[in-house]
């Protein structure tokens, strides 16, 4: 009688472990979804920023054309990528161009004066702090699902839930310094 308590006892045991794991599992994935959500609207609206910055300098460096159809068209492959990986590389590339875009700026007094080019900056750079936060949060959140995915033994309990690790939202970080621009 006492062996049957046992059994029963170890069964309970097993099954609270495994509700409770995948019930951590399922809010970790949750919470990375979300974390992917918060990056997805800072990054749609750095988007909405750039065209207004691009017609700000337009308006000072009409000559730059080639500068600024090269923003455009890194902007529109970031909108269009579909997957972590693709979503960092385009990253990468519409951080370098608009580096390009900024220090052009600098070669123009009156539009580093302008209030609407000032403006434009200032809630860019609000923009990229925020990206900054949500990539951290994100990949913060990945980082915990992923190890509980590949963790003994809720490993088990992973597998047959079919939970998948996810992919780290991982940019180049901005360079520290004059970024030197060549044209």
């Amino acid at each position: 009688m006492l062996a049957l308590w046992i059994v029963i006892g170890l069964v309970g045991l097993v099954v609270l472990y495994t509700a409770f794991t995948y019930n951590r599992l399922v809010r970790l994935r949750v919470r990375t979804q979300n974390a992917w959500s918060q990056i997805d609207v800072q990054l749609r609206r750095r988007y909405d920023l750039i065209p207004n910055l691009i017609e700000t300098v337009k308006g000072y460096a009409a000559h730059e054309r080639e500068l600024f159809e090269e923003v455009a068209k890194a902007r529109s492959q970031a909108q269009a990528a579909t997957d972590v990986r693709g979503q960092a590389e385009a990253e990468n590339q519409v951080t370098r161009t608009l580096g390009k875009l900024l220090a052009v700026a600098e070669n123009y007094p009156d539009l580093k004066a302008s209030q609407n080019f000032l403006a434009l900056q200032e809630e860019l750079t609000g923009t990229e702090s925020k990206i900054a936060y949500a990539r951290q949060f994100y990949n913060d959140t990945v980082g915990a699902l992923n190890t509980l995915i590949q963790q003994f033994p809720s490993r088990i309990v992973a597998s047959l839930g079919r939970f998948q690790p996810r992919e780290f939202f991982e940019i180049e970080e901005p360079a520290r310094g004059p970024v030197s621009v060549q044209f």
